[in-house]
């Protein structure tokens, strides 16, 4: 990573040592021709991780795991469709906590539906090694 970063400095030094010779009439078209070079080397340090992030997803789905979708390994979709059914469920649970203890009924299901979201959306990003959580890659599948 040094040795790019040593080029590109050569490159930004090589930009303002033209700048310099050329004056600023030619400054935006330096800047213009910098950005596309550092563009291009972006682009390419992004394609190179896309390719390694397919391959590793490509090794975990040949030896038989499931592959990790968003960025902390859960679907968007599961996440969407806990988030629907728990506001659907809490529902009924409103009317009939209300129902049975009033507003401290209301108020406890609503910090309990609340509770349970904010934990399942809080469970993704836990960091935990699976001996811990007790699961392998198998048993996910």
């Amino acid at each position: 990573m040094e040795t790019r970063d040593s080029e590109l400095g050569k490159e930004l030094d090589a930009t303002l040592q033209a700048r310099r010779e050329l004056g600023t009439e030619y400054e935006s078209a330096l800047i213009e021709s910098f950005l596309e070079k550092l563009e291009r080397r972006l682009d390419g340090a992004v394609d190179r991780r896309v390719r390694r992030q397919v391959a590793e997803q490509q090794m975990v789905v040949a030896r038989g795991g499931r592959p990790a979708v968003g960025r902390d390994g859960e679907n968007f979709g599961e996440r969407f469709g806990f988030a629907v059914v728990s506001l659907v469920l809490a529902v009924p649970l409103t009317a009939i906590a209300t129902g049975a203890a009033g507003f401290r009924g209301l108020v406890v299901t609503w910090l309990g539906v609340i509770g349970v979201n904010a934990v399942h959306a809080a469970r993704g990003r836990l960091r935990w090694p699976r001996e811990q959580r007790g699961t392998s890659d198998r048993d996910a599948a």
